[in-house]
């Protein structure tokens, strides 16, 4: 959360500068009378010559450069000594004091003098606000953030502007443990950006996810790890989506393999036991071709093939190897047998089994068949599988638009959803390859 202190010295410098001239314009005159007349009284908008000498412009900056903080305390100390100060003096100090207390960062010094300044009156609108902000920012680096929050709608209230510092309220809210309230407002901004075309940022998308956890509210969650994966993905991000979209109520684990392949296609770097399931659950599938692919990555990225597992992991690779080579060779010959079947999953599969090997307009068509025949337990299954077979194939539209008309609530319609994302990626965040990998050499049958 460090991205979101706000930058105290600059904010207030910014805004009410150490520039004393502005403020005490008039004095040159009354100093150069100081000795003929000493004991003139001020003038309004004007400072007594002694108050000048003290307080000399030049002076304070040359003490300040120095970071001679006492001095310039003293010098303060020593002008607000003297009796029947005018309003515009009083107005001089606490000028003084908020740049002062914000250069040396003594809030007890800045805070007072700069609530002091907002009530006299003698700002302008564009120094109101300034001040106001910087008063609101002295409260919420000193996490008051009770009061940061107060001041910070004041400033909305006097300037009109309820957009520069709304991310500092809702965060205030957040620190200040006020968790409901803090999802409510990301929540309405979120709709409201949406509304309007406009993406969010990636820290109110944290936040929400922050506070979604916080409530334990795993739908908030799954909310904001949602968009931060439309417009911020990584690896980090695409996995905490899928690990959390598992663990919903209802995901029904027969899509395990569905999902790993996802996450294949969404990271750059899988886990090590996430490469092996992928693999294992590919070879009790039937797909060798795809199982030899995964472990392929899982070597060429140096996450398997060492430490304690390096022999299982070796063993597991050796039989996706032989099995894909198998498979290569005979896959042709189990057409015939899934064209006369009743049930159009055998088509499916055996299309499925194509696409692996890169032959996708074999492939899809095998698998179009099969849901044109009709699948009868899963049909949004098999769907999926030609949604994301599209996808593999470079087929962006044909994909979506498959994607798009999976509903299922067992998890199935959050994984068509989120190869929708994939898809619609960040032009920055699509990685060189499509998610099939190095090509498989092509079995007998289709070289002929």
């Amino acid at each position: 959360m460090s991205q979101f202190r706000l930058a105290r010295i600059s904010l207030v410098l910014a805004a009410i500068g150490l520039n004393l001239a502005p403020a005490l314009l008039g004095m040159s005159a009354s100093a150069q009378a100081a000795d003929a007349a000493p004991a003139v009284a001020a003038k309004p908008d004007t400072v007594r010559p002694e108050i000048f000498k003290l307080l000399d412009p030049a002076i304070i900056k040359t003490l300040m450069d120095a970071k001679n903080y006492p001095e310039v305390q003293s010098r303060i100390d020593q002008a607000d000594a003297m009796p029947d100060k005018t309003p515009y003096e009083t107005f001089v100090l606490n000028r003084l004091r908020v740049a002062l207390g914000s250069i040396s960062g003594n809030n007890a010094i800045a805070i007072p003098a700069l609530e002091a300044t907002i009530a006299s009156g003698r700002l302008t609108k564009t120094e109101q606000g300034d001040f106001i902000q910087a008063l609101a920012n002295f409260h919420f680096n000193a996490k008051d953030y009770p009061k940061a929050i107060i001041w910070f709608t004041r400033y909305q209230q006097e300037t009109g502007d309820t957009v520069k510092v709304r991310p500092y309220i809702i965060r205030a809210y957040y620190l200040s443990n006020d968790f409901a309230k803090a999802k409510t407002e990301l929540l309405a901004d979120l709709q409201a950006e949406e509304k309007a075309g406009k993406q969010p940022t990636i820290d109110e998308l944290q936040l929400l996810a922050n506070t979604g956890a916080k409530t334990k509210d795993p739908a908030t969650f799954l909310i904001a790890m949602e968009q931060l994966v439309k417009f911020y993905p990584s690896d980090d991000y695409w996995s905490d989506l899928i690990s959390r979209t598992q663990s919903k109520a209802g995901y029904a684990p027969r899509l395990d393999l569905d999902t790993l392949r996802l996450e294949r296609a969404a990271v750059k770097t899988m886990a090590p036991d996430e490469y092996t399931g992928l693999a294992q659950l590919a070879l009790t599938a039937g797909f060798p071709v795809e199982a030899k692919k995964t472990m392929d990555a899982g070597f060429a990225a140096g996450v398997l093939g060492s430490g304690a597992n390096g022999a299982a992991q070796k063993k597991i690779r050796d039989q996706a190897n032989k099995s894909a080579a198998d498979d290569q060779k005979n896959i042709a010959s189990g057409e015939a047998s899934a064209a006369k079947a009743k049930d159009g999953i055998g088509l499916v599969n055996l299309g499925y089994a194509y696409v692996t090997m890169d032959q996708f307009d074999k492939g899809l068509d095998l698998i179009q068949k099969g849901i044109a025949k009709g699948v009868a337990k899963h049909p949004d299954d098999a769907m999926l599988r030609l949604g994301y077979s599209y996808a593999m194939a470079g087929r962006k539209d044909e994909a979506i638009k498959t994607l798009s008309a999976i509903q299922g609530n067992d998890g199935v319609g959050d994984l068509a959803r989120f190869w929708i994302l994939w898809l619609n990626r960040p032009a920055a965040a699509a990685p060189a390859a499509a998610p099939a990998a190095a090509p498989a050499a092509a079995p007998a049958a289709a070289a002929q």
